[in-house]
């Protein structure tokens, strides 16, 4: 038995604020009639402040795979080369459905510790003189491993290598949570998720795309009926889809969009830049490794924590969920056992922080893992020592 709140710690789907359970608790509507156009034209206006785009985005009943699934479809055709940065499990899961959609798919390996090297990518294009690759896919934040990638160097080494192939980019992790410029950065395709950093349950998929993307989906020949962007963006005209929307998870868009710029983009981002930074630096209090060894490449969304040597992450992850009711990330992939994850996004405060390292730390005393103590401390003083970002935190005169 257990009392209070779950504390839900995982990298997604994480903690759905009240305000956003309230706005999906409401009746279901004609998703033909004049008040959900109204609401569907509200939505994709929202989302483009999020992705920073003035171009379209196209808004899926689906999880963020089908969101994959449509970026691939409408701009790739069976037989397309498509080279992958291979930066985690999500980036390889990534790739191996552009393999079962018939793409030839090639790989620049990495140790998951890392995050895509724009000079590798510049010069595999480089390499390209016939032009044969047509798309270059990267995971902005790579869920499984905390890692994320410098997506501006990537375009420059994209224009440099004076290659045409279109710029993919996930954000399924980042999206909310960590500053991203669709338009100013010059990506292609946008693909995004609903559960993570916007707040909502998951169910929502989304696109941000160009003007190059769109001209790709006209030309190619991917069989496609649900996943189309143009019979999407032809009813989204007057705020409606061709087919039934998730309705109510719309509703709840509508509001999580609304806390966002409540708060505004930038302070979201210094917030989950706050967050990231006391926990690693409990982590490391701790004695303890962090998965990621590039300090330009820490996610500020969830950080991952490597496991002592003989030491079982999943076994750990266990002893804190039943004595302290958390949920923490397990180890994906070949990282399963290894390491364990502590989401650090969305609704998301210093007082959830603190009661989330506050179970992590006390988790290892019970599972026998061997630590020093103080990382709690560690991260208060590193909250302590900075300003809370956002208009709603109380002023020095204030204090006064």
């Amino acid at each position: 038995m257990h009392t209070g709140r779950h504390f839900l710690q995982i990298p997604g789907p994480t903690n759905v604020p009240d305000r956003v359970l309230r706005a999906i608790d409401m009746p279901t509507i004609d998703h033909r009639g004049p008040e959900f156009g109204r609401l569907g034209l509200e939505v994709i206006e929202g989302c483009k402040a999020v992705f920073r785009t003035g171009n379209p985005v196209i808004i899926y009943p689906s999880s963020g795979t089908g969101a994959w699934e449509a970026a691939i479809l409408n701009t790739l055709s069976p037989g397309d080369r498509v080279l992958v940065a291979e930066t985690g499990h999500f980036a390889t899961l990534w790739g191996r459905m552009a393999a079962k959609l018939k793409l030839e798919v090639e790989t620049i390996p990495g140790d998951w510790r890392h995050g895509a090297d724009p000079g590798e990518i510049g010069a595999r294009l480089a390499e390209d003189r016939g032009h044969v690759i047509k798309a270059v896919m990267v995971v902005h934040n790579e869920t499984s491993t905390g890692v994320t990638s410098r997506i501006p160097d990537i375009r420059r080494a994209i224009d440099a290598a004076r290659h045409p192939a279109l710029f993919l980019v996930d954000t399924i992790s980042s999206l909310g949570s960590i500053d991203y410029r669709h338009d100013e950065w010059g990506v292609d395709v946008t693909v995004g998720g609903s559960q993570k950093g916007l707040m909502l349950p998951p169910g929502l998929g989304f696109n941000a795309v160009s003007d190059k993307a769109l001209a790709a989906a006209r030309g190619n020949s991917s069989r496609r009926s649900y996943w189309d962007w143009h019979e999407i963006i032809a009813a989204n005209a007057d705020g409606y889809w061709p087919y039934t929307p998730a309705t109510n998870l719309l509703y709840g868009l509508r509001e999580s969009l609304a806390m966002l710029q409540e708060e505004g983009m930038d302070s979201v981002f210094a917030r989950h830049d706050r967050h990231a930074a006391a926990t690693r630096a409990a982590i490391r209090a701790w004695e303890l490794e962090i998965l990621c060894v590039d300090p330009y490449a820490y996610s500020s969304a969830l950080t991952a924590v490597v496991m002592p040597e003989g030491h079982d992450a999943d076994r750990y992850r266990e002893v804190v969920l039943n004595k302290f009711d958390m949920s923490l990330g397990t180890g994906l992939a070949k990282l399963k056992g290894c390491v364990f994850r502590i989401g650090h996004l969305g609704h998301f405060n210093d007082l959830m922080l603190m009661g989330t390292l506050a179970g992590v730390e006390m988790g290892f005393a019970l599972a026998g893992v061997p630590y020093r103590k103080g990382g709690v401390g560690a991260a208060m003083a590193v909250l302590e020592h900075t300003v809370p970002p956002g208009k709603h935190h109380m002023k020095d005169e204030d204090a006064a």
